[in-house]
């Protein structure tokens, strides 16, 4: 009987998981065990779920403690005590306040009070549900204490961290870390005691051998004590259950938003459309599913209502009903998708929606949900050691130097020669790797309750303000609460800012409506643009990948650009099906190849599993499986919970099924292992062609506004690219690219016409509020009309002020930036005003002779390389050497497929994949001197022997591939290019050089 037991969710402090806690229990015999986390519930329900294939009964609570002094120990007698507890501890956690010494009152659960804080505070008055408690180190004192005399008040109290003596040792580590202190250091108050251990049954009672009264009292305590939920298919939705006054009003909501907004969707719908809509309806009425899709119609909504972008995915895509109030912006009809992916007799789970907002408004969505619903929160995450982290952490606690630090951690030794504080380091770090360290927040979980969310946890207020549990999604699912997913990503931002910028700077120009996908869908101008891979900046398009996979597949519509995003998928790619469907959509004849019945169940894909839903489709019709197994099985496979033993039926019956049918072993292992591959990497058909509506945006964008797209690209940090490459894009597209300005350039990028200029915000080191000061000051009185105003108006010190004058922000004044730079040193002297306050009288200001000053190209592009990170000059003209004049250009390689050649590119990207023999090959991306894109790839010899390692221009040779229309240039060896040095830093070297000749210095080396 353990009224104390910590897991390693006692963060940094106990040992070991929920799952080994029931195994200890197991081994000790223990009748009872209490799991009760320092200020954490995070393992509780997870315990519940275990302990139950295990012959003890459990029990859960929280351990109260301020730092690691223990105030008191709290169990829940039944659910709504557990409430009480949480409620208790988020109350504290919310507000990061300490515990008082003495409890609440807290009717529903037990208060436990060690007899060491009970003595230190003289506590003498307890409630009916308090208790002192006595584990076998303190029985000692309880012999000669006064507090004897309280029998009834007395009960077990063995607290339990450690298993082994090599437990309470890692555990003295993570005081160290967590003290971030050497552990030489450690003082024993931050620490357990290694008697905090569990002891066999036969130790217990002869210990209390003298006190049978407190074995009574703690099992007394215990049979009070039942928390209870279900778990697994015994669960019950725990979701909000009614989103208006009633389930019946709710049901005739959702009726009534499908039969208005029908005929939007659908002008001419058929029966077979109404048919879908009402099979649909009462699926989603009969499976008490109403309230979620009116939950996220509500979101919606609101979106809409503040002009916010948004895309609807997951699998509720494949709900028509969801089309049709606008959850989504896919049409299942028209894309064949299939309902039982959404939804079926067999799920107990509602429908995923992933609702992607900008980066930019979901904080707006989720501080709306919250505002309108009471029971919810966000879902956290648990961030765990990383092997490599801990090492580094583990070897700061010893004190070992940084170089061998950084040698362990970055895995370059033997072990055998490493010394013993060393290999202390390594052995420590594979125990602790995994431990939880921290709590953070889900990407975009938020759960909404039926029940107070402190039914179920406590919660913890991060820096965003919004209240999270303090488990994850995956124990949520378990106990029946399903998440909401309301993420955030960039792509749609770039969308509307674009758009608002293209209103800027193009007033007369008219956008079409982006909800207007179909016109996008059958321009053939964006659609080459698909088709020759033309598409930087385009969401979930750009990569060098999808690239080459458009040209490869010359993609030209909606259904091909769907296709393409699934076959890009780790589990259609690996499993050898993205070249094989590439080959059958390039060649009919190829498609004969197909088995005859996967090529009828899967003729929009050639018989290749493309999708999710064709594991349905595949295990229902090919291998004859119920829709609903199938789902299920589908589930397993992509990585949702499933028994093994579940698994392994539905297996078998695959096998059954098809020799049933009929079908050689061969093939039906075949079919089996590409389903086994496939389905844990595939997206779901509804959410590829829900990015591709995005995609079709951005493309819209990208052809008719190329300028305005990229700077809205830049203002949202790019995507999977540098900055540099997009600005190289914005060259392609005619634009000229120009450095920061201090009378053109805000914090962001802006375009004026053709001209972009880049934001004061990419100076590195230019503090925030010193662009603050000069925007706000230039917006109230004007533009800066010359250097000496500026200095007038604008409070700024020389340090700041250089920064601005070596981008030469200033190059307005047509005066030299060197000479600015000496007159800012004159004039901004000790006697400078602190104040920013506008001054009432202009003071005079002197100038002075200065020397003619040298200048060069060279050392501008060096200063753009210190402050922006990338020279705004072309990177070819700071080569050291011509080019050679025979090496050919990207535009020309097509008339050189199978031949040798030598061409120069400025490196973009590299990608170094894995082979099957465990070599490494190298995918590169380059632009040359006309700003044209170009690929490479190199073999794992040619990868080892010239390795991409760094940015820069290289002189590649090799021999021009061509397959299916995608060229690229396989590599014999390439040279990294050298540039000019820094002319600064050049003469600096001669002039130093020179001294040392003369003897008066010394020689540069």
């Amino acid at each position: 009987m353990y009224l104390n037991c910590h897991t390693y969710y006692s963060l940094r402090y106990g040992t070991f998981p929920e799952q080994e806690l029931c195994e200890l229990a197991k081994e000790h015999e223990a009748t009872a065990v209490a799991l009760t986390d320092i200020n954490n519930t995070s393992a509780c329900l997870s315990f519940l779920k275990i302990a139950s294939e295990y012959d003890f009964k459990p029990l859960i609570g929280i351990d109260f403690r301020n730092g690691v002094q223990q105030q008191y120990v709290g169990l829940a007698r039944n659910n709504v005590g557990f409430k009480q507890l949480n409620d208790h501890l988020s109350a504290h956690l919310h507000v990061e306040k300490d515990f008082d010494k003495d409890a609440p009152e807290l009717p529903d659960c037990f208060v436990i009070y060690p007899l060491e804080k009970v003595m230190q505070d003289e506590k003498w008055h307890f409630r009916e549900n308090e208790f002192i408690g006595v584990s076998v180190e303190s029985l000692r004192k309880l012999k000669f204490s006064k507090y004897l005399q309280l029998r009834e008040k007395l009960v077990l109290l063995q607290t339990v961290s450690f298993r082994s003596k090599r437990d309470y040792n890692a555990h003295r580590l993570l005081r160290a870390i967590d003290n971030n202190m050497l552990l030489s250091k450690l003082p024993e108050s931050e620490q357990g005691s290694p008697t905090q251990q569990m002891l066999p049954k036969n130790v217990i009672f002869e210990e209390f051998a003298d006190y049978p009264f407190i074995l009574e009292n703690t099992q007394k305590l215990i049979e009070g004590c039942s928390v209870e939920f279900e778990f697994g298919k015994a669960r019950k939705n725990r979701n909000l259950q009614v989103f208006g006054q009633s389930r019946e009003e709710d049901a005739e909501t959702l009726k009534a938003l499908c039969y208005k907004n029908l005929p939007r969707r659908y002008p001419n719908a058929s029966e077979a459309t109404y048919a879908r809509v009402e099979k649909e309806l009462q699926a989603i009425i009969s499976l008490g599913f109403v309230s979620y899709f009116l939950i996220n119609y509500d979101i919606i909504q609101y979106a809409k209502s503040k002009n916010y972008p948004f895309i609807g995915r997951g699998s509720g895509a494949n709900s028509v009903v969801a089309y049709i109030i606008g959850i989504t912006n896919v049409d299942p009809i028209e894309l064949d998708l299939y309902f039982e992916r959404f939804i079926n007799a067999s799920r107990h789970s509602p429908p995923d929606f992933d609702i992607d907002f900008s980066w930019k408004d979901r904080q707006d969505v989720t501080a709306y949900i919250f505002s309108r619903h009471k029971n919810m929160a966000l879902l956290a995450t648990y961030v765990t050691f990383k092997r490599r982290a801990v090492i580094r952490e583990l070897g700061k606690v010893f004190g070992l130097p940084k170089a061998e630090i950084d040698k362990l951690s970055a895995g370059f030794f033997e072990y055998k020669d490493l010394d013993e504080m060393e290999k202390l380091v390594f052995r420590y770090s594979g125990l602790i790797a995994g431990f939880p360290n921290y709590l953070s927040v889900h990407a975009g979980g938020i759960m909404i309750t039926q029940e107070p969310v402190h039914s179920y946890a406590a919660t913890f207020l991060p820096p965003k303000g919004f209240a999270t549990i303090q488990f994850d999604m995956n124990i949520a699912e378990d106990v029946g609460i399903f998440k909401f997913d309301i993420l955030a990503q960039r792509g749609l931002s770039k969308i509307t800012d674009a758009i608002e910028i293209v209103r800027e700077n193009q007033p007369e120009a008219e956008v079409e409506d982006m909800e207007n996908v179909s016109v996008f869908k059958n321009d053939p101008n964006i659609n080459n643009l698909l088709r020759t891979g033309d598409c930087m900046g385009v969401f979930y398009v750009e990569s060098p990948a999808m690239r080459g996979l458009f040209q490869k597949l010359q993609t030209e519509d909606y259904l091909g650009l769907v296709a393409a995003s699934s076959i890009i998928r780790p589990g259609v790619s690996n499993g050898g099906m993205k070249e094989e469907y590439i080959k059958r959509h390039r060649d009919p004849e190829r498609r004969k190849q197909a088995h005859p019945v996967l090529a009828e169940i899967l003729s929009e894909t050639y018989g290749v599993m493309v999708y999710q839903e064709d594991v349905l489709k595949v295990a229902h019709f090919f291998a004859g499986l119920s829709l609903e197994e199938a789902d299920i099985l589908r589930r397993g496979m992509s990585g949702k919970r499933m028994s093994h033993h579940d698994f392994k039926q539905l297996e078998e019956k695959f096998y059954n099924n098809c020799r049933e049918k009929g079908y050689s072993e061969e093939l039906t292992r075949d079919v089996w292992n590409q389903i086994l591959s496939f389905a844990g990497y595939a997206f779901p058909k509804g959410h590829s062609a829900s990015y591709a509506v995005e995609s079709y945006q951005s493309l819209y964008l990208k052809y008719y506004f190329p300028l305005e797209f990229m700077v809205a690209c830049l203002n949202n940090g790019g995507g999977f690219y540098d900055v540099e490459t997009y600005i190289q894009e914005i060259r392609k597209c005619g634009g000229r690219v120009h450095a920061p300005d201090i009378n053109r350039s805000e914090h962001h990028t802006v375009i004026y016409g053709r001209d972009v200029y880049l934001g004061l915000g990419y100076i590195k080191e230019l503090e925030i509020k010193v662009v603050q000061r000069i925007l706000e000051n230039r917006n109230f009185f004007g533009l800066f009309e010359s250097f000496d105003d500026f200095i007038d108006r604008v409070p700024i010190s020389i340090e700041q002020l250089s920064l601005l004058l070596k981008i030469d922000a200033f190059r307005f004044t047509d005066i030299d930036k060197h000479h600015l730079l000496w007159k800012a040193f004159f004039k901004l002297n000790h006697s400078k005003r602190k104040t920013s306050q506008q001054l009432l009288f202009k003071p005079p200001h002197r100038d002075f002779e200065l020397p003619e000053l040298s200048h060069s190209f060279l050392i501008d592009a060096y200063d753009q390389m210190e402050l922006l990170g990338f020279s705004l000059h072309d990177h070819f003209s700071l080569l050291k050497n011509p080019m050679k004049p025979e090496a050919i250009k990207a535009k020309d390689l097509k008339q050189y497929i199978g031949k040798d050649i030598e061409i120069y590119g400025n490196l973009i990207t590299a990608k170094r994949t894995p082979t099957v023999n465990k070599e490494y090959m190298c995918f590169g991306t380059f632009f040359d001197a006309a700003g044209d894109i170009f690929d490479t790839v190199q073999f794992p010899r040619a990868t080892e022997q010239y390795p991409l390692r760094s940015k820069g221009i290289y002189l590649c040779h090799g021999r021009v591939l061509e397959e299916l229309g995608y060229i690229c240039v396989s590599i014999s060896w390439l040279e990294r290019q050298e540039t000019q040095g820094d002319p600064r830093f050049v003469n600096q070297r001669q002039n130093i050089a020179k001294v040392g000749e003369d003897g008066n210095g010394l020689v540069l080396r």
